[in-house]
């Protein structure tokens, strides 16, 4: 089942909603642009079964979202209906944090109406995401069960999933027909992992589906009659069989169609105004005027002050030769890796989970607000796991129905070296993006919008940010392990220089991984899989050192201005608490903080 979106709020229930606030006797204008934001938000959920899912409601449970041209036609009418709403709304009426957020609200939309000539730009199906891959993590990952009735929901959103690949292959189709085809390097991953999905379905197989795995363990903790659990696991291999699997195998069939299509591997600037493109994507993802000329360099410059703290660390530990042998150690040595077997892959969650737990006893030092919600640390699941990148994030649910979990990509251990597991979690964990996202959506005070939102300059600069502090708080005490969080900042400013060399300069994928494999301790096979990473996600890349750059620099600029009255638990409490922003949004709020903290 699908729903279609509708508009029906945004003309009446609502703008009802809002005159009968209006003629409350006390409520102020801050008060009514609040519930404004409310509605507004909610009338937007309300289009999304799976947001409400990842948000723990189980509203429209066995329903996917509506991708089809009519629904997209009917999103759009709907954010203009929500802009004209906020546009009636004065600002000068409203305290700071309210008209912070009518700004960003209305800033959310207008650029969302003006990106809509990007739309087809892009790759709804590649490597790292698409709608192959989310359809099984989401069902595995965000689809709880608690009793038969939400089992039943599953097995419906398993039974729609043909309509689901229908819209994705109409909408490949009509790109291919624009010009728009992913890289040559794209269809052998995503055809894989399509193939993956469907696995161990109408055929004696040594492994089992992944998701009639998954619907299996679910329902073993449900304990349910026995005879209902046999009855929801038939009727789930059955939708597998009859509709699920022969939907991928269409998907397949035209994802080798594309293949023979496809003309090479380029960047953004092969596409239909390509230029044009990149650029607004630049300005949209670092929230910043940077050009990508200016982001080049700035990577360039940042690569060659790590490799010079990197040449500091090879005569602590006393090592002979150029940093280039240096990092041959590094890739090659035995003892930064753990056994490519099960022992060696639970060995490395361990420690993920120990220097977790460890860091949690040390955030009093450096903040005052701490996440109530849980973090667990979960191995990528097999069926994308040779795809998918070395470690990500997943938010917990608001409701505390599911925890925050950090991912960690342990298909090819030689990938996953030990001499960066202590900044690589302290990134995706504590204190990075898990205590980033919780803490932004636990600020009740701030309106949904902006503690479910983001910006990734803010939450990437955040989390690479949240590497570094550890160090001044005398964390990486193993000298390799300090070589490694320089090895993930490096990375990070090899991205600079690699993204807008790829999709600006007209860089090869061969010359963009040649500069990884020159530049960084990264061993080949990682730098292949980055660099194809950057290229279907043109831009993002550059989030992480922009963000980084930026939230230090603010930080020594309010030290510089405080002096002895400086509280780094205020100010990571300023970055946190007022949810994601833009940078220049940020630095405003750091000013606003530090003319107060003066007195």
């Amino acid at each position: 089942m699908k729903i279609k979106t509708s508009t029906w709020l945004a003309t009446g229930v609502l703008l009802a909603t809002v005159a009968l606030s209006a003629c409350a006797p006390k409520q102020s204008a801050t008060e009514l642009a609040n519930e404004t934001y409310e509605a507004l938000f909610m009338e937007s959920l309300k289009t999304s079964p799976e947001y409400m899912t990842y948000l723990g409601m189980r509203e429209r449970y066995d329903e996917w979202d509506d991708s089809s041209e009519q629904a997209f036609e009917d999103s759009v009418a709907l954010s203009k209906k929500h802009l004209e709403l906020l546009n009636e709304i004065d600002a000068e009426d409203l305290d700071k944090q309210t008209a912070l957020s009518l700004t960003l609200y209305k800033q959310r939309l207008e650029n969302g109406l003006s990106d809509i000539k990007w739309r087809y730009h892009g790759y709804p199906v590649n490597q790292m995401f698409g709608t192959h891959s989310s359809i099984p993590s989401f069902l595995i990952n965000q689809h709880l069960i608690a009793n038969a009735e939400e089992a039943k929901a599953y097995i419906a959103r398993v039974k729609a999933v043909p309509e689901v690949i229908d819209d994705l292959i109409a909408d490949l189709n009509l790109r291919a027909d624009m010009g728009i085809i992913a890289p040559k390097f794209v269809f052998a991953h995503s055809i894989r992992d399509s193939q993956n999905i469907i696995v161990g379905i109408g055929a004696e197989s040594d492994e089992e589906n992944p998701l009639l795995a998954d619907f299996k363990a679910k329902l073993d903790k449900l304990q349910l009659d026995e005879s209902v659990e046999q009855a929801l696991v038939t009727e789930l291999n059955s939708a597998l069989l009859m509709q699920f699997a022969p939907a991928y195998s269409n998907l397949i069939a035209t994802l080798e169609q594309l293949d023979k299509r496809a003309e090479g591997n380029f960047g953004a600037w092969k596409l239909p105004d390509g230029a044009a493109y990149y650029s607004n994507a630049l300005k949209r993802i670092t929230t910043t005027d940077l050009s990508a000329d200016e982001i080049h360099e700035l990577g360039l410059s940042e690569v060659e002050r790590i490799h010079n703290e990197m040449r500091a660390i090879m005569q602590q530990v006393e090592f002979e030769g150029e940093l280039q042998d240096f990092f041959d150690f590094m890739r090659t040595d035995p003892q930064f890796y753990l056994p490519n077997s099960d022992e060696g892959r639970a060995a490395y969650m361990a420690e993920a989970d120990r220097l977790i737990a460890n860091m949690k006893t040390r955030l009093d030092e450096l903040f005052y607000t701490k996440p109530k919600a849980d973090l667990i640390v979960k191995a990528v699941e097999p069926f994308r796991e040779k795809s998918a990148g070395r470690a990500f994030y997943q938010r917990a649910a608001p409701d505390g129905s599911r925890p925050g979990t950090y991912y960690a990509n342990l298909y090819r251990m030689e990938d996953m070296p030990t001499y960066d597991l202590e900044a690589l979690a302290y990134h995706e964990g504590i204190p990075g993006h898990h205590m980033q996202g919780s803490i932004s959506q636990e600020q009740e005070t701030l309106p949904k919008f902006r503690r479910y939102g983001g910006y990734t300059a803010y939450s990437e600069g955040w989390g690479l940010y949240s590497e570094f502090i550890p160090k001044e708080m005398g964390l990486y005490a193993d000298p390799y392990s300090d070589f490694g969080r320089l090895s993930m900042e490096l990375w990070r400013a090899c991205r600079l220089v690699v993204d807008t060399g790829v999709h600006h300069k007209r860089w090869s994928r061969e010359q963009a991984i040649a500069y990884l494999n020159d530049n960084t301790s990264s061993s080949e096979e990682a730098n292949i899989k980055a660099i194809e990473r950057y290229m279907v996600m043109p831009g993002q890349a550059t989030a992480y050192k922009v963000g980084m750059l930026k939230i230090l620099a603010l930080r020594e600029k309010a030290r510089a201005e405080l002096g002895d009255k400086f509280d780094i638990r205020g100010y990571h409490d300023v970055v946190l608490a007022n949810g994601a922003v833009p940078l220049n949004v940020l630095e405003n709020l750091v000013d606003e903080w530090v003319l107060k903290t003066k007195g």
